[in-house]
């Protein structure tokens, strides 16, 4: 990672430049968008996954402690929420995409392109 990288309550922050290097890097890192359906439905990144901050609780426990999760919102704020909660819940690597989707400069996709449904989904990157 650079050197502009930062934390915020013990969260890594991500910034716009970084994120889209770890996406073309097609890292291991578990990429969530954690807006509401009709926010992602307006535009999300393309190939990034929507669990809705309200359903992460339901998907925790399935998901992997090990994995490396990097969560998406509008500007930050839940993105940072669902990051705190689910260090909370033991997951040690979890970061934040600070300036969230108003700050996203790169490709935008709309419509309901990845609603996962299940966690296993979030293996099959």
């Amino acid at each position: 990672m650079n050197d502009l990288t930062f934390e915020q309550d013990g969260i890594k922050q991500v910034e716009v430049d970084e994120l889209k290097a770890l996406l073309e890097k097609k890292s291991d890192i578990v990429f969530i968008d954690v807006r509401e359906l009709d926010e992602y439905d307006q535009g999300h990144i393309p190939g990034i996954p929507l669990i809705p901050m309200n359903t992460i609780p339901q998907f925790a426990n399935e998901m992997d402690k090990e994995q490396t999760y990097l969560f998406i919102c509008r500007s930050g704020g839940r993105s940072q929420n669902v990051s705190l909660y689910m260090k909370e819940q033991g997951f040690q690597h979890v970061m934040n995409y600070s300036g969230g989707m108003l700050a996203w400069t790169g490709d935008v996709q709309t419509g309901p392109e990845w609603i996962v449904k299940d966690s296993k989904e979030l293996k099959q990157k």
